[in-house]
């Protein structure tokens, strides 16, 4: 049984009236605690307790299946992203990951910049685009790839030079052990209403969809097709609104239902900030 996810096309309307911003306490650069995540070969500072996503992607070149982890923070309107990826035998060449990773178009020739960390080739690149700063840097471990990434503000802002100053690579990383989840954001949704997908600068990304299981009903009564629902994938990480498009009978609905609350995502971003959105979701029944 195969699950498809689908953006919705309608549009949400927001208030008009004004929304009153809530306090956000960033702590100071010099509070920041020190992240690693078990088996990975780096650690580095972050405001806050990252969002992670760990996943198994297939990688033509080898014929096989490499993890690959996405960390992410949101701090006042900067965003601080770290991907850590396999990289097995026959090793990928850094230059051929940042090909792969899609880095150098739209970012300033004349800023790439070579750099060594922990006795680690890298290389650095920025944005051409000022009114959108994003700053990259790229490290070869011995059996890992990092792309670290800090967009929303220009290189020399303090918390951007923390960040990059701060990493180190190389095995046995001391630091906060970070797991897969949502992290603790540091920015509340300010927002009142759920944007739909392409109002959004970032969609939220799953880090977990559960399979809806059979009735025993509905398999005795041999029922096939779909469940369509539609949901608020919300700021703080839940599955809420749930709402039917169109179901099935024999509890098959409520099984959808069940494994649509349990579903794990990583909120949508706008303006750099975590927010609500709207989903659709489609849950497949197949006998055969």
């Amino acid at each position: 049984m195969k699950t498809k996810l689908t953006f919705l096309s309608s549009v949400v309307i927001l208030f008009a009236t004004a929304i009153n911003a809530q306090t956000l306490t960033i702590p100071a650069v010099e509070q920041w605690n020190r992240y690693t995540v078990k088996d990975e070969e780096f650690s580095v500072a972050l405001p806050t307790l990252p969002a992670m996503t760990t996943m198994k992607v297939f990688v033509r070149r080898v014929q096989k299946k490499r993890v690959e982890r996405v960390l992410i923070v949101n701090a006042g309107g900067v965003v601080y992203s770290i991907y850590a990826c396999e990289n097995p035998e026959p090793r990928q060449s850094m230059e051929a990951f940042i090909t792969e990773q899609n880095a150098k178009p739209g970012w300033d020739p004349a800023s790439e910049r070579d750099l060594t960390v922990s006795g680690f080739h890298g290389k650095e690149y920025s944005s051409l685009d000022k009114t959108k700063p994003v700053t990259e840097q790229f490290f070869a471990t011995e059996g890992r790839l990092y792309r670290f990434v800090a967009s929303g503000v220009p290189a020399d802002d303090a918390g951007v030079r923390q960040f990059f100053s701060s990493i180190t690579l190389g095995k046995k990383q001391k630091g906060i052990k970070v797991s897969d989840g949502g992290g603790i954001p540091l920015q509340p949704d300010t927002f009142e209403r759920p944007f739909v997908g392409k109002d959004v600068d970032i969609k939220a990304r799953l880090t977990k969809k559960p399979e809806p299981s059979y009735t025993e009903r509905a398999k005795h009564e041999q029922v096939t097709g779909t469940v369509v629902l539609k949901a608020v994938f919300s700021s703080t990480g839940q599955v809420t609104n749930i709402r039917i498009v169109q179901g099935l009978p024999f509890g098959l609905t409520e099984k959808a239902i069940e494994a649509a609350k349990k579903i794990k995502f990583i909120p949508a971003m706008k303006d750099g900030k975590y927010v609500s959105m709207w989903m659709q979701l489609e849950y497949n029944f197949n006998l055969y």
